[in-house]
């Protein structure tokens, strides 16, 4: 997967315009056209910005224009001369100060202020933002205890080793109601722990509908068993972005134990089902991504429910997870596009890691009762969210091939 990624690094493909892409990454850079009307309210380049002086006007135009347009074409070629900052950004220290002076600038006209902004390791002028917490709103955890499985309580574990002040968290179990009480009694030493019953044969969904709709938390921080955070802030770094109104759902990078990527972030049409698919899946954990998209927080249609915030007042305004087509696929997805259809952006942030491996429930995946359910949940995907599949995933690019997960270019595989 890592060579189909470098061999494109010199071919940039875009999203379509979405706000926190651009704040950590100037991905629409030089060749882009404005209304001439736009100019009366602001100026063009601002000598304060001098090398980045570029970013600066993008940020502040795009935030004044009603509508951004993208077109998907190779309309441009940048030349990059020894003394470029394509080229080296050693030959222009003054470009890095200038960008992150230039995205403060701009935050602060939303209102947004005290950000860390530092370089990533993508690259000089790709940054990671660390908002503010403001807020004064409680999280809520919660984490199913499903047919058995016993990894919940890796996942209590992982999070009692984080930096996060854990108020509140559910654990949802279809066990026995004296299997309820062992829990309880396993937890008691653990206030914050709540312990429900839900019964058996219930789709994961509606463990968590069950557990948001009893949390007292302003924010909903859905968990799968299993799920081990390995930042220290992990809630942290969710919470900064969905405390923003404009925000629906954030999610976090989810590995596997020998350090690939298992989550990163979810396109809309990907995959063989042409439902929706994870992009760098697989992708070892040191690789930077297409265009260095590992390294920085940016919009995308969905994330993965494995570690999902949201608002709870957005879970409730679109109906929570749907339960009656949904049991372990799409879900989240499907969620993430109601936010969407609310006016809502979903973010994907690295910076929110943890481990991850999935342990298959009875069925197990491969029998072909499983397979029936899967190919079924596919269906009713493709069904209920038609017009947006085939609009294809503003955040991807009409360029890259919907076989394969890792930003192939549909000329060279397809």
């Amino acid at each position: 997967m890592g060579d189909s990624i470098n061999n494109m690094d010199t071919l940039h493909f875009k999203p379509d315009y979405a706000i926190d892409t651009l704040r950590a990454n100037n991905y629409i850079c030089h060749f882009s056209l404005f209304k001439r009307s736009l100019l009366a309210e602001t100026e063009l380049f601002r000598t304060e910005f001098d090398g980045s002086q570029d970013h600066d006007m993008i940020l502040r135009l795009t935030s004044l224009a009603k509508h951004v347009t993208h077109v998907p074409k190779i309309l441009y070629y940048w030349r990059a001369h020894a003394g470029s900052v394509a080229k080296d950004i050693n030959a222009k220290f003054y470009a890095v100060d200038a960008a992150k002076r230039a995205v403060d600038a701009h935050l602060n006209t939303y209102g947004i202020y005290d950000t860390t902004i530092t370089s990533t390791r993508a690259f000089e002028t790709i940054f990671r933002l660390q908002y503010d917490i403001t807020t004064t709103g409680k999280v809520s955890y919660i984490l199913p205890a499903r047919g058995g499985d016993a990894s919940f309580k890796e996942t209590i574990e992982a999070l009692k080793k984080t930096d996060d002040e854990i108020e509140e968290l559910i654990l949802v179990s279809d066990g026995s109601a004296e299997d309820v009480v062992s829990l309880q009694k396993e937890y008691e030493a653990d206030p914050f722990i709540k312990v429900m019953n839900i019964p058996k044969g219930s789709k994961l969904p509606a463990f968590y509908n069950a557990a948001a709709k009893l949390a007292k938390g302003e924010y909903l921080l859905f968990l799968k068993a299993g799920i081990r955070p390995s930042t220290g802030d992990f809630a942290e770094e969710l919470l900064m972005y969905v405390q923003r109104d404009d925000i629906g759902a954030a999610g976090g990078k989810c590995l596997f134990d020998d350090k690939t990527v298992e989550h990163a972030g979810i396109i809309l049409g990907l995959g063989d089902q042409g439902c929706a698919g994870h992009v760098h899946y697989k992708c070892y954990y040191t690789h930077i991504g297409y265009m260095g998209r590992l390294c920085y927080a940016q919009n995308m249609t969905a994330v993965s429910g494995a570690a999902m915030m949201v608002k709870k007042k957005d879970f409730d305004a679109v109906g929570g997870f749907e339960e009656t087509l949904f049991d372990d696929h799409y879900y989240d997805v499907d969620l993430c596009l109601k936010l969407r259809a609310l006016g809502k952006l979903n973010v994907f942030t690295p910076f929110a890691e943890s481990f991850y491996n999935e342990i298959p429930m009875a069925p197990v995946s491969d029998t072909e009762e499983a397979k029936e359910a899967f190919e079924k949940e596919s269906e009713a995907f493709r069904n209920k969210w038609k017009a947006e599949i085939e609009a294809g995933d503003p955040y991807y690019n009409v360029n890259f091939s919907l076989k394969y997960l890792d930003y192939t270019l549909k000329i060279v595989r397809d």
